[in-house]
């Protein structure tokens, strides 16, 4: 029998994931989740979806796959508590952050993390398989040398891309502190989608006690990176946005 309540297909850790699960949780919306460990994920994915990228929705029938298409799919069926202006001039603007963000700052985050990660096995396994069990661990080591070589081919991970991606970084915060010019909210006077998406993809180098996973301990030399970070104002107000606006989780255990 189908599930009634909508299905969360995630990786625990993934900020665009994350993104999603904010949403979720922002709009109160009760709901399960499914986690999946990269490289795994793949079979089951292509057969939700046709692709191969997480997260997946399965709400009302429907399955939607892309974070920035989730929100839009839980905007149309539950616009209260909005995450879109509702000024057509204001809400094209935070869309058009929300894409920025995307492209800009989502992937180039990612590709440091794991530039910094894959090589410690041990970490990169312990980490990619948070809230697994042991023997789920042990069977993830075993695949986790051909994961990696994809991981790497495909997110473009070595040390000249990972340098252009600190520089993306940086331009993205510096981006962020412009659009706020001393304001608390990227576009109008309340949370929006823009602000959920830059907050929510800064969440492995901000690293909020609100985040609903546990994160493990960071490479040092990331540690060093995220410390060279950590006072702009870009970092100190996504770390509000997480304390004012992350909220419980709406999801409904098995």
């Amino acid at each position: 029998m189908a599930d009634p309540l909508p299905v969360l297909w995630h990786f625990r850790l993934s900020h665009y994931n994350e993104k999603a699960r904010w949403a979720l949780d922002w709009k109160r919306l009760p709901h399960r989740r499914q986690a999946l460990l990269p490289g795994p994920h793949l079979p089951r994915v292509w057969w939700l979806t046709g692709q191969t990228k997480v997260p997946v929705l399965q709400i009302d029938g429907e399955t939607v796959a892309d974070s920035t298409r989730i929100i839009g799919a839980l905007e149309r069926r539950h616009p209260a508590p909005p995450l879109y202006p509702d000024d057509p001039a204001a809400r094209a603007r935070a869309l058009a952050l929300e894409d920025f963000f995307d492209e800009d700052l989502g992937p180039h985050v990612r590709r440091v993390g794991f530039h910094h990660l894959l090589p410690n096995t041990e970490k990169a396994i312990a980490t990619l398989t948070v809230g697994e069990s042991s023997t789920t661990r042990l069977l993830y080591g075993a695949v986790f040398p051909a994961v990696r070589t994809v991981m790497k081919r495909n997110l473009e991970i070595d040390a000249a891309h990972t340098e252009e991606s600190r520089a993306k970084v940086t331009a993205a915060l510096e981006r962020v502190e412009a659009e706020l010019d001393g304001r608390w909210y990227l576009v109008g006077d309340r949370f929006t989608v823009a602000d959920l998406t830059a907050a929510a993809l800064l969440a492995p180098l901000l690293r909020p006690p609100e985040f609903p996973y546990p994160l493990p301990p960071l490479e040092p030399s990331l540690a060093d990176w995220r410390a060279a970070l950590v006072d702009r104002p870009a970092f100190r107000w996504a770390a509000e946005m997480y304390r004012r606006h992350r909220g419980t989780s709406a999801e409904v255990s098995h």
